[in-house]
């Protein structure tokens, strides 16, 4: 017996639902009265078993998609350049879609474990997501120890950027704090605007950066200190696996070495409707740049209502 076929026999009771599973999928589809012709999306998070790459296909112990099926194994269509690098024991995210053309995965988050004798879990993924896509809702906790989610701010612009506070380079995490309190101070020139977007700073080391330390580092930024408010600009720690799932969706690379945390750099405006409109690399941006795209996407947003109305 090969490992995909002791998988899915195994693993899981109820082998024979999992022979259900293509005409389960397809009644709930059907069933689905107001579905659109885009398919429906389901959030699908498991542990990769095997890939089979010949047939775009990787078999996945999933944990229950809520609304459409219990835990099991089962294989999955990837329709993504992850399946170049995705590999037996890799965890994964991804967004299940169940459409009339079928039912296959998309924006997959791929996590690795650390090389041997590291017990720090390193953050990898080589696959960026497209111009568009849809940001997962991932649960974070702000500067006042309050939990917050990514779908909370749809209906504005969400420009997010990663940082810690403990952070030696100061063309790193510095910078982008600093390009953020210089776009946060832009913003209150403008009372049109500051309903519209929302500053976000995601901090790569849960650990330590607390929502203590985030409100005394965010408010020396915007040098308001014990008056500040966060209402435009939050700081944002939580869980460090899903930290590490929303650093990976921007293609984000970090682990630990030496007590420090060596990471790559990713800012991103997520549109009102909660897809990634821009992605920028580096730190190599200006605030005028993202202020003038922030303002490009808030035209066409507008256009976009206009024409609806």
């Amino acid at each position: 017996m090969n490992e995909s076929t002791h998988t899915v026999a195994t693993h899981r009771p109820g082998f024979a639902f999992l022979l259900l599973i293509p005409l389960l999928v397809g009644a709930t589809f059907l069933s689905c009265a107001q579905s659109k012709a885009h398919g429906q999306r389901y959030q699908l998070k498991g542990k990769v078993v095997s890939v089979d790459r010949a047939h775009a296909q990787v078999l996945i112990d999933h944990e229950e998609v809520v609304g459409l099926m219990p835990a099991m194994a089962m294989p999955f269509t990837l329709k993504d350049d992850a399946l170049r690098t995705v590999a037996s024991g890799d965890q994964i995210q991804a967004t299940l879609v169940v459409a009339d053309a079928g039912v296959w995965l998309e924006d997959p988050i791929i996590t690795k474990n650390a090389p041997a004798g590291d017990n720090t879990t390193i953050s990898v993924n080589p696959v960026e997501p497209r111009e568009g896509a849809t940001v997962p809702d991932f649960p974070l906790v702000n500067q006042d120890n309050k939990p917050i989610r990514l779908s909370q701010y749809r209906g504005r612009a969400l420009l997010i950027t990663f940082i810690y506070t403990r952070c030696p380079l100061p063309d790193y995490c510095t910078l982008m704090s600093t390009n953020f309190a210089e776009i946060n101070r832009e913003l209150q020139k403008d009372p049109t605007l500051v309903p519209k977007a929302h500053l976000l700073s995601v901090t790569l080391d849960p650990a330590y950066d607390t929502a203590k330390v985030l409100r005394s580092y965010g408010a020396a930024h915007t040098e308001k200190y014990g008056e500040e408010k966060f209402d435009t600009w939050e700081f944002a720690t939580g869980d460090a696996e899903e930290i590490k799932r929303l650093a990976q969706f921007f293609g984000l690379a970090y682990f630990t070495e030496k007590g420090q945390i060596v990471h790559s750099l990713r800012t991103a405006i997520i549109a009102p409707d909660g897809k990634l409109f821009k992605l920028y690399h580096g730190n190599e941006w200006k605030p005028i740049e993202l202020l003038r795209d922030l303002k490009e996407l808030m035209s066409k947003d507008a256009d976009v209502h206009t024409q609806h109305s």
